[in-house]
């Protein structure tokens, strides 16, 4: 790797990083020493580059620190046009018109010469499959997330039982053969996955929730990581490579 694309590695693996990194693991990441790492984030410092931290402890890079958008490798490239090509075939009206835009935008402001790592990208996503029908708009359920809004719901379980609910939605996951809803039921008094293509009919409330958005999903996303533990230490009875949107409510 030249130096100076090693440098470039080095403020990407910063940025994307949400604690202190340490000179070994951008070493390892890397495939370089740790004397190659401190002396490139000092020659980066030296060159204004708001990098804070020290030896053995980390580094982080300043949030005001910004590089040009689209420095994208190719790989960057085919990755960035692979998932817009999924969310393109696999996800609701509003999102798959807004995968196609920024495609064509990405396209637009990328060198000729790489531009064939978005219009003809070696991976590709499968077609898609046969979607049954279902009861919730999903472009007003992200709307309604992004605001905390309840949802009233009609939902029949894989029983066939019909039950009406109040749920404060937190996420719409993707599966392999559905969309799932995460959210907090207040019938059950806790987290609960729906499968969308179950869901018969929902109205959107105007009532918030009590909590912000951002809460409710740190919320979930502790009462995932609880289960997923729990299974972890149970019998290897559960198949493996599960989902955690895998088991509807």
């Amino acid at each position: 790797m030249r130096r100076a694309d090693r440098l470039f590695q080095i403020l990407q693996i910063l940025r994307r990083a949400r604690r202190p990194t340490t000179a070994r693991a951008l070493a390892e990441e890397l495939e370089v020493s740790p004397r190659t790492v401190y002396r490139d984030i000092a020659d980066l410092m030296a060159q204004r580059t708001p990098i804070q931290g020290e030896a053995g402890i980390g580094y982080v890079l300043g949030r005001d620190f910004d590089m040009p958008p689209l420095m994208l490798t190719p790989d960057e490239l085919e990755a960035a046009a692979l998932g817009a090509q999924w969310v393109a075939e696999k996800g609701d009206a509003g999102l798959a018109a807004a995968a196609r835009d920024l495609i064509a935008k990405i396209v637009a402001v990328t060198p000729e010469r790489l531009r064939a790592f978005v219009l003809e990208p070696s991976a590709s996503v499968a077609p898609p499959f046969a979607r049954p029908a279902e009861g919730l708009d999903l472009v007003a359920t992200r709307a309604a997330i992004r605001r905390g809004l309840k949802l009233r719901i009609r939902y029949r379980d894989e029983a066939g039982r019909d039950s009406e609910r109040i749920v404060w939605p937190v996420m719409i996951g993707y599966v392999e053969t559905a969309r799932m809803l995460a959210a907090w039921c207040e019938m059950r008094a806790d987290f609960r996955h729906f499968r969308i293509d179950r869901i018969l009919a929902a109205e959107f409330l105007d009532l918030r929730y009590p909590a912000r958005p951002a809460e409710l999903r740190a919320r979930w996303r502790a009462h995932l990581a609880a289960q997923s533990a729990a299974k972890s230490s149970a019998t290897a009875s559960s198949s493996p490579g599960g989902s955690s949107f895998s088991k509807p409510s």
